[in-house]
């Protein structure tokens, strides 16, 4: 037997739980505020017990590490972001589905940090929806991960003069892993999330491929899975656009329905990503900006603040309108110049090709369209040839290449593009 304690506070409101554990069941309890007495219940059962605000989260505190249930074909287990998507994953996934949230470290300096997918009042809507289904939730504190996993490197990366993609990273790096791995010791069978996009088998490997909705398509950002993950996942809003999940979600009268929308980079909360790095220590230094040939043109004052095709606050005067090209972090230099000579035609990558081939659509940023291109395997990754140029191509970012049915057949991160 084992006995854990978990804890809430907010402002001068405290609440505490003292759980005594015995395998997957509690023998024994201190829980003030729940909605039913805890000993005698399963792990399981307790997750789904609602309570006091406060309460609550002090049970889900004490649950976290230590959460276990045995093996059940029909169980899923469902990534809540405490918005309307995860909501209605986790409606599709039935009565035997249990939610789990992922609460990661956030800057508090950030001025909406609400909207945060990993913030308190998101773990907070994301139990409450769980519990107004009678369903069980878990929450696993892993702030500290999070930030040495994924928000640490964002800095680096910065700070060696790229581009980086902390959403892919957390994907391919982090957030999966975590909830697989709850997945198991949760005796879940799946794991369901709410983000859009599909799952498809090429040569008996799973894939992952864009969503039906192609202004809510999330699969650059969840390119990063391999498909070993993608075996044990689904996506069951992939085939649906946000309409039509809001809408379910509103019939079945979910609160969530009308949730605003969490944000990119979480943990930026809010903040522009200049003020953020600011904060986490690359303080201002003065630099000079460059044109192509070296010669000084103006001065910064942090080559980071400026990532390719950047045009804003540049503060230089020219007959014709200089972008950001590069930056070399050894000379504090920011290069810019014309439009024209953000053009690249050639991007080296260090990353996998799931399935073999010669030829596919590169997406190289998010909000930029795939490319056709040729396609060059290497020891650590593939060149790209791209049958036209792509402009502001950035070190650090995600190259994702996609077949002419939309699936993912290899993924990485640029290195160099020319």
């Amino acid at each position: 037997m084992i006995e854990v304690v978990g804890d809430s506070a907010r402002g001068d409101e405290l609440a505490f739980v003292r759980l005594t554990v015995d395998g997957d069941r509690i023998v024994g309890a201190d829980a003030p505020g729940l909605a039913r007495p805890l000993a005698g219940l399963t792990l399981l059962e307790a997750a789904a017990v609602p309570g006091e605000t406060l309460a609550a989260d002090a049970l889900a505190n004490a649950l976290g590490e230590l959460f276990l249930a045995s093996p059940d074909p029909d169980r899923i287990a469902v990534a809540m972001s405490g918005g309307v998507d995860s909501a209605v994953a986790l409606l599709r996934a039935g009565p035997s589905a249990i939610g789990v949230t992922l609460r990661l470290w956030l800057d508090p300096a950030g001025p909406d940090s609400e909207r945060a997918c990993c913030s308190p009042e998101a773990v907070i809507a994301a139990r409450e929806t769980c519990h107004s289904l009678g369903l069980p939730h878990v929450t696993l504190d892993l702030r500290e991960a999070f930030r040495r996993t994924v928000v640490d490197p964002f800095v680096e990366s910065y700070a060696r003069g790229e581009t980086p993609n902390p959403c892919g990273r957390c994907n391919g790096d982090f957030r999966f892993d975590k909830l697989l791995a709850f997945a198991e010791r949760a005796g879940a069978a799946r794991l369901w999330t709410g983000h859009y996009a599909r799952i498809v088998e090429r040569r008996g490997r799973h894939l992952l491929a864009r969503a039906a909705d192609s202004e809510k398509d999330q699969s650059y950002m969840l390119a990063p899975l391999d498909p070993a993950q993608l075996a044990r996942v689904e996506f069951p809003l992939g085939e649906l656009t946000k309409a039509e999940t809001r809408a379910e979600a509103a019939a079945a009268g979910l609160e969530v329905a009308e949730r605003r929308e969490s944000q990119e980079a979480c943990f930026l909360a809010g903040d522009d990503y200049r003020a953020f790095l600011d904060r986490r220590g690359l303080e201002p230094s003065d630099g000079a900006i460059v044109d192509e040939d070296g010669r000084e043109l103006g001065r910064h004052d942090g080559f980071w603040r400026f990532t390719p095709g950047q045009r804003r606050g540049i503060g230089v005067a020219a007959a014709e309108p200089l972008y950001a090209l590069r930056s070399n972090a050894a000379t504090n230099t920011l290069v810019v110049g014309p439009r024209g000579s953000l053009a690249c035609s050639a991007v080296e990558v260090r990353g996998v090709l799931h399935v073999p081939v010669e030829r596919a659509d590169a997406k190289l940023r998010y909000r930029s369209p795939a490319i056709a291109a040729r396609v060059l395997p290497r020891g650590e990754g593939f060149a790209l040839e791209l049958e036209q140029p792509a402009y502001g191509v950035a070190a650090g970012q995600i190259a994702a290449l996609y077949d002419d049915t939309g699936a993912v057949v290899g993924c990485g991160v640029v290195s160099t593009a020319g």
